[in-house]
């Protein structure tokens, strides 16, 4: 695992902008803490920070092919490595190494830029092609790693991080205003924006090519539409060979490994899988918390007996302010989901003991998981209500309705369903999983923000997904919205951001592409049927986990962060937001945020994604203006 970043020229000069490359490659050595390498010429700055895990002795980077005509930087690892050395050997091709980045470019010699096609893994990579003048960025399918890049001209910056192309002095400093819309609506930013205009996030699944001939971006993988056509008997048992498979590939390392444990279903499968395929007794490690309503270990230690596993634990207390701002300088971007608290926390248990772990995230939207897919399937009738009734009367009532303290409980889930169900049905599933109303924002934005976005909605980037994806069945249709979208831009995001904060690599089996594309396609009943979910995961797993386990309903990864702003976070909240702060931006009104940390610190309402949101971005704000002055 690593951290790239680089700069083109197309009409040189470059020697002259040596000296901006190690700074550059310096806000990445959390991401690789083992190795740094750099590669120069008159168009072309290439660096890279590295974490060993595979071929540690002669895996450095950059790395060249023969006569020195590509230089390859990587982020990632190569699965398949193994397989396509051996049919690129048949092909002629020589290696000098047993590093599955050498793979990358004797595959693209062969290949050309159809060389990411043969790839199963997580990847972002850059390749300078000396003698064309040309520069190739690749991402994997699914958005495992990230590669952000801005374009201007005939010049070009990337980088696995916006901190690294924040070093670069030509990279703009502007706010996206659409993008900081779409943050406060969905608590991430999803690609290609950013929340700096005019640098883009490389989308999963596509490549970039940057020559003389300009730039062309390019899909080259999306979820497949083949329905399976066998039986449920015969899906379960291809379902469980494509787990194992995507297991198996994953242990391979050449360094300590193990897995994160939460208890849920998605983590317990993948345990399952890893005590059957690896040689010895697996580490697994845990977080937990005092509020027993979040709090899942009695599950993980169910488990880890089970399979006999090295378990390890760590609790999380609620003094956590200095944890919170660490952690929010590791966003290089504002992202408020809560759940980076315990990722990076089990990240850091992690790390003491191993390099590399496999983490069970993808389940939800692999076989219908969240709640938000029951709330889409339970509005079928209820939007047989009157549409005042639906709209206006049922959320105003709810909304007298005081939050209780349990992590969901049914007033909490009924006030959050009428809250959703009463936003525009064309976003289907993606109502519940917004937190700022229209009407939230006409009483936040100032006048000046409300004109420059002009009508413009931050939720309306899910309808052109769901128009590609109009032909499959209504589940299918939301799960692929979300392999899209909060899968990529929110939960691969915290994972990876988290876990290279620890300096940890985080492999997710259950977003190998071929299982990706098998789940999507499989028939909805398969997966969801009156409110119970996952159900053909739970089959396959019938005989191999604890039935507590297979009955547990889902709780999600998060935190109490709800009572922890009335308590220790309490003054970072009232610091961060207070009036004077927000004034000085002058992009919110600061009567609205002082009512809701009112409202929310005397228990009237439960603001804590909103003003959670708002704290993110003050501090990334800060953040920014800090490396501005640098």
């Amino acid at each position: 695992m690593c951290g790239i970043c680089g700069t083109i020229s197309l009409t040189g000069g470059q020697a002259e902008q040596r000296p901006l490359l190690r700074p550059m490659c310096q806000t990445l050595h959390h991401r690789g803490p083992d190795d740094e390498g750099f590669f120069s010429d008159d168009h072309a700055l290439l660096g890279m920070r590295r974490l060993s895990i595979i071929d540690l002795d002669t895996g450095h980077q950059p790395l060249s092919n023969e006569d020195g005509t590509l230089w390859l930087i990587f982020n990632g690892e190569i699965y398949n490595y193994r397989e396509l050395r051996a049919r690129l050997r048949q092909q002629g091709h020589h290696f000098t190494t047993q590093s599955d980045s050498e793979v990358i470019v004797h595959a693209y010699e062969e290949y050309g830029m159809q060389c990411v096609t043969h790839f199963n893994g997580m990847f972002a990579f850059a390749i300078w092609d000396v003698a064309r003048r040309r520069l190739f960025l690749a991402r994997d399918r699914l958005g495992i790693k990230p590669l952000y890049y801005w374009a201007q001209g005939e010049q070009l910056v990337f980088g696995s991080e916006l901190s690294a192309l924040l070093a670069h002095p030509a990279v703009p400093r502007d706010l996206d205003l659409l993008a900081l819309d779409q943050f406060l609506t969905v608590e991430y930013i999803p690609a290609p924006r950013t929340i700096l205009q005019g640098v883009c996030k490389l989308p999963p699944g596509h490549w970039l090519r940057f020559d003389e001939e300009g730039m062309q971006l390019e899909q080259y993988w999306d979820v497949s539409q083949r329905p399976f056509s066998g039986s449920y008997t015969e899906a379960v048992e291809t379902l469980t060979e494509l787990i194992a498979d995507a297991v198996r590939l994953r242990l391979v390392s050449d360094v300590p490994l193990g897995a994160f444990l939460s208890g849920g279903l998605d983590s317990s499968s993948i345990v399952a899988f890893m005590s059957q395929a690896a040689p010895e007794p697996i580490r697994t490690f845990s977080i937990g918390f005092g509020e027993q309503s979040y709090n899942e270990l009695p599950y993980a230690r169910q488990v880890a007996a089970h399979f006999h596993t090295q378990h390890h634990e760590e609790f999380l207390e609620p003094d956590i302010t200095d944890l919170a701002l660490r952690l929010l300088n590791h966003l290089d971007e504002p992202l408020a989901d809560f759940s980076i608290f315990p990722t990076y926390l089990v990240s850091k248990v992690a790390s003491q003991q191993v390099k590399v772990v496999l983490s069970g995230d993808g389940g939800d939207e692999l076989f219908g998981g969240y709640d938000t897919y029951v709330a889409q399937h339970a509005d079928r009738y209820y939007r047989h209500l009157p549409a005042l009734l639906r709209q206006k009367t049922l959320p105003a009532l709810f909304d007298r309705v005081p939050p209780q303290p349990a992590k969901k409980g049914l007033i909490n889930k009924s006030k959050r369903f009428v809250e959703g169900a009463a936003l525009p049905p064309v976003w289907q599933h993606t109502r519940w999983m917004s937190f700022m109303t229209d009407a939230d924002k006409a009483a936040l934005y100032h006048p000046g923000l409300a004109q420059q976005l002009n009508g413009r909605s931050g939720l309306a980037f899910v309808e052109p997904y769901f128009q590609q994806s109009a032909g499959r069945d209504p589940l299918a249709q939301q799960q692929y919205v979300d392999v899209k979208t909060y899968l990529a831009d929110n939960i691969l995001t915290k994972v990876d951001r988290m876990s290279m904060a620890a300096s940890i690599e985080a492999r997710v089996p259950l977003l190998d592409y071929r299982l990706v594309e098998f789940a999507l396609n499989l028939p909805p009943a398969w997966k969801m049927q009156r409110g119970q979910t996952k159900l053909i995961l739970r089959r396959a797993l019938r005989d191999v986990l604890p039935a507590a386990i297979l009955a547990k309903p889902k709780q999600g990864f998060s935190i109490p962060l709800k009572h922890w702003l009335r308590g220790p976070l309490r003054p970072l909240l009232t610091d961060t937001l207070s009036p004077a702060t927000i004034t000085r931006r002058g992009l919110f009104h600061p009567p609205t945020v002082s009512r809701w940390v009112e409202e929310h610190l005397n228990g009237r309402c439960n603001h804590s994604h909103r003003l959670w949101s708002l704290i993110v971005l003050e501090l990334w704000q800060q953040k920014l203006e800090r490396v501005t002055i640098l």
